[in-house]
């Protein structure tokens, strides 16, 4: 895996995946960013919901459940120091519509979290992360 960062102007980068995807990056106006993107640690949240969203799904259907959408929301604390890494992590999956069982939900979401989902099992030695799902 490959990224290239380039700053564009300000706090602003753009990030290339090596597959040629950008995400642009910025950071508050108060230390020069114009807030036009969400900041890094915002991307380490966004890693792991992705991370998670897609084992989840792969696991439902190798159950055979069939949600109509999916949705996660992560909650994150930061420790009160610089650096302000995270201390504590909540990863809350929505099945909205479909046929999926509550109980093959928590198994597959079980099942990413402590099993499946790289970016969880990296973070795991230094923050609690915790995980809660329910079927709409």
């Amino acid at each position: 895996m490959k990224i290239k960062l380039k700053r564009v102007e300000g706090m602003q980068f753009d990030c290339v995946s090596g597959e040629g995807h950008t995400v642009r990056i910025d950071g508050p106006p108060s230390i020069g960013g114009t807030d036009t993107g969400p900041r890094p640690m915002e991307m380490v949240l966004v890693g792991l919901a992705g991370c998670s969203a897609v084992d989840v799904l792969m696991i439902l259907g190798k159950q055979r459940q069939n949600p109509a959408d999916v949705e996660l929301t992560v909650t994150a604390e930061r420790a009160d120091a610089v650096p302000a890494v995270f201390t504590k992590i909540n990863i809350h999956v929505d099945c909205i519509g479909g046929d999926v069982s509550l109980k093959k939900l928590e198994k597959a979401c079980e099942l990413s979290m402590e099993k499946y989902c790289s970016v969880s099992k990296m973070l795991e030695p230094t923050v609690e992360i915790t995980h809660t799902c329910s079927v709409k």
